[in-house]
């Protein structure tokens, strides 16, 4: 079979080829094509070596079944990433998160004496709820414009502004749907022990929880795409900065202004109390503009239909966790608890979400959810393949899971330098944090690897479904965890509870 290159029409790229050959490697010096026979490279396209690639890309730039014409050029391959990169990358965000976990804790101890939390005590249960969002919301914002960076989605104005006013809108959707659901849970979860119902905090409770979550949202999902852009920018992989960075603001920036709002809200109520009702009533009426806006962007139309689940299901687990903070804090055995919860719960899902949304990343790749190859839906798989392989994903796994002790013990010197919390930071009481936390990580690597693969072979986006799952898992565990450490030290005679008091 033979083919014929005319000088008119040069060979196209495609893909990794590189550079095509000159004109004196295809032209007699008459002019003339030569004949150039290319049955190895038409049998076998994928396998050929770069010169033979390049003679049957020319000689088949003019037909019909060629690819490259109708699926364009290619997305950028993935950046080459080793051990130390990956921990280079990951290591400033993460200790960036773990101190913005220390501040979180620190600020909820001190506004806990305010009259809001004392008088309307489920305040407290809409904390860990709020402070769930960076994983509902930003922190799958995150992994998704992660993605879409690497892939190429984002390199043209056009593109670039579609999926920042896309992203933007569906996000202040699905914050004042979770907002509003979240302060329902706690005026159940207030209302079945006491057994009274108040109409104004329940008023003041949906108004605080709404507008805190579309603020907080707003903000966080503006410097996570500041953030995103920056470190493409800089070569910089944005699934290893963004996802921790969101973390590492999200409590913090939540924790203040469900603090500051629900203060001034309280306020009102002795001499204004329709102000509360009209806040609620204010954010809930933007609901239809920002639904629109996200329904004529392609890239969020799926999510805002059936990206409602993860979302919703992760704010129950919060919920139930913060149900569970709010009982045992209460208790003299677990006085200690309240400062290190935010941080082993915030290391943990920021440690976590890298991960999911690099694997995430690494199977768009491949093509859209379903394809690729090992499409089919995954069963758990064994932890070597996860921990000890020589994979990509599970080279990162290891590189996060040794982060953890440097990490936490970076972040109890700095509580413990702060006078923070009522324990005192005892060999001990070390030994037994530090198995609670790296247990912690391990289970939440382990789920990541097997959920993420799971989705994608269920046609699912990991970036849309994963975290959200992940990240209230992490806060359930870590809570868990953490409360029977402090158990069993309290039964073993480690009793200190006075430190910081």
């Amino acid at each position: 079979m033979t083919s014929t290159l005319e000088h008119k029409d040069p060979p196209q790229a495609n893909g990794d080829c590189g550079q095509p050959a000159g004109p004196e490697h295809f032209l007699r010096p008459e002019g003339t094509a030569v004949d150039l026979v290319v049955l190895e490279s038409r049998a076998n396209a994928k396998g050929v070596r770069e010169e033979d690639a390049l003679l049957e890309n020319g000689s088949q730039s003019n037909e019909s079944d060629d690819t490259s014409t109708e699926r364009g050029p290619e997305p950028p391959s993935p950046l080459k990433e080793t051990s130390f990169s990956i921990g280079l990358q990951v290591l400033f965000p993460f200790l960036l998160a773990g101190f913005g976990t220390v501040a979180a804790g620190m600020v909820l101890d001190i506004v806990q004496h305010w009259d809001v939390f004392k008088q309307v005590t489920e305040v407290f249960i809409l904390v860990p709820a709020l402070l769930g969002l960076k994983g509902n919301l930003e922190m799958t914002l995150a992994s998704r414009l992660s993605t879409a960076a690497n892939i190429g989605q984002m390199d043209s104005h056009k593109e670039l502004w579609k999926m920042i006013t896309g992203n933007m809108a569906l996000i202040q959707v699905q914050a004042t749907v979770v907002g509003f659901l979240a302060s329902i849970a706690a005026v159940v979860f207030g209302w079945i022990p006491d057994g009274h119902f108040s109409m104004d905090h329940a008023v003041l409770l949906c108004a605080s929880s709404v507008a805190t979550a579309f603020i907080a949202s707003l903000v966080l999902g503006m410097i996570m795409i500041g953030v995103i852009i920056g470190s493409r920018k800089m070569g910089i992989n944005p699934d290893n900065v963004a996802t921790p960075i969101a973390a590492s603001l999200g409590d913090l920036i939540t924790l203040a202004l469900l603090s500051g709002i629900s203060w001034g809200l309280y306020k009102e109520l002795e001499s204004r109390a329709y102000v509360n009702p009209l806040v609620c009533a204010f954010f809930l009426s933007l609901l239809p503009i920002w639904i629109i806006i996200a329904r004529r962007n392609s890239a969020t139309r799926e999510v805002l239909y059936s990206g409602w689940e993860p979302v919703i299901i992760a704010m129950a687990i919060s919920s139930v966790g913060g149900l569970i903070l709010d009982r045992t804090v209460s208790d003299p055995n677990f006085a200690g608890m309240a400062v290190f919860t935010p941080v082993i719960n915030g290391v943990g899902g920021n440690l976590v979400a890298v991960q999911a949304s690099r694997i995430s990343t690494y199977l768009h790749m491949s093509g859209e959810p379903g394809e690729g190859p090992g499409t089919a839906p995954r069963k758990c798989p064994s932890p070597c393949s996860t921990f000890c392989s020589s994979d990509v994903n599970s080279r990162s796994a290891r590189v996060l899971f040794l982060l953890v002790v440097p990490g936490h013990l970076v972040f109890l010197y700095t509580i413990h330098s702060m006078q923070g919390g009522h324990t005192t930071l005892t060999l001990i009481f070390i030994v037994f944090y530090m198995t609670a936390a790296l247990l912690q990580v391990l289970i939440l690597l382990y789920i990541a690897d097997w959920m993420v693969h799971w989705m994608w072979g269920r046609h699912l986006d990991p970036d849309n479904f994963s975290i959200p799952y992940l990240t209230a898992l992490g806060d359930l565990i870590g809570t868990g965890l953490l409360a029977l450490s402090f158990h069993v030290l309290w039964l073993i005679g480690d009793r200190d509870s006075d430190v910081g008091d």
